[in-house]
């Protein structure tokens, strides 16, 4: 404690926070605050800097949770600024991942609605850019051939087949031909990796999407969900910039 400093109890430092005691308590065992004194009857004694802790480090819960919260408190106190603003970073690099997911799903999700109202018609051969690199076959009663989907989108038979070995595509298989059969969710599924393929995402980045559609069930249904995750994630970046904020002012505190 600093000379001169107010004392506070247990108790006094749990009123603060609007906690128990017995989390107070936990918080010190944790390192969440710094170490506290005692009295001879072996009370534990608190002073305004454990006061500063702990107000920082409910600041910082909200925005980079829990753990990463605990992680960054026990590195101040053990002066190691270094690892506090390690932690940040990759926080704040996790966030942006997240926002770099979102908005593949919604570049998903304008491919989608680009493609509406667009027949999903066999195309004659030699038809379209890519109309000669597709075997021809005869259309598939209950869906699509590979060659006809691959010049309704506009990419190479192949490039289907590799988004098939990656897992992003899963056809089925027409009984007694074993010939690839494209329903409607397979010509979705094609479309949404080919725009993202184009905006250079890569196969690990266009897998949760794909997932996220398949799960939504409906691209309507996709699109409340990442409106929503939108919204969560601007919450989340406005804590955890109120969480820096305090963390910085905690640690220019600690400094002096």
């Amino acid at each position: 404690m600093r000379n001169g400093e107010r004392r506070l109890r247990t108790v006094d430092l749990a009123r603060t926070a609007g906690l128990s005691t017995q989390q107070v308590r936990n918080y010190e065992d944790a390192g969440v605050l710094p170490p506290a004194g005692r009295t001879d009857a072996g009370y534990r004694v608190f002073g305004e800097r454990h006061r500063e802790a702990l107000l920082t480090y409910r600041a910082l819960q909200p925005g980079y949770g829990a753990v990463t919260a605990t992680r960054v408190m026990r590195a101040v106190h053990d002066g190691d600024v270094a690892a506090v603003l390690a932690l940040v970073d990759a926080a704040h690099a996790a966030l942006h991942e997240e926002r770099v997911s979102l908005r593949a799903a919604g570049e998903a999700l304008e491919a989608l609605t680009g493609s509406r109202g667009t027949a999903a018609q066999p195309p004659r051969s030699g038809d379209g850019p890519r109309g000669p690199h597709a075997p021809h076959a005869p259309h598939a009663p209950n869906g699509l051939r590979i060659g006809e989907v691959a010049a309704l989108i506009g990419v190479r038979t192949s490039a289907l087949r590799v988004w098939e070995e990656a897992g992003l595509l899963v056809p089925g298989r027409e009984h007694g031909t074993g010939y690839r059969v494209y329903g409607p969710a397979d010509v979705r599924d094609a479309r949404v990796v080919r725009a993202l393929r184009r905006s250079h995402h890569l196969f690990d980045r266009i897998r949760p999407v794909l997932e996220d559609l398949r799960r939504a069930g409906s691209s309507e249904a996709l699109r409340a969900a990442v409106e929503a995750r939108g919204r969560a994630l601007t919450a989340r970046t406005r804590s955890m910039l109120a969480g820096a904020g305090a963390l910085h002012a905690y640690l220019d505190r600690s400094d002096e």
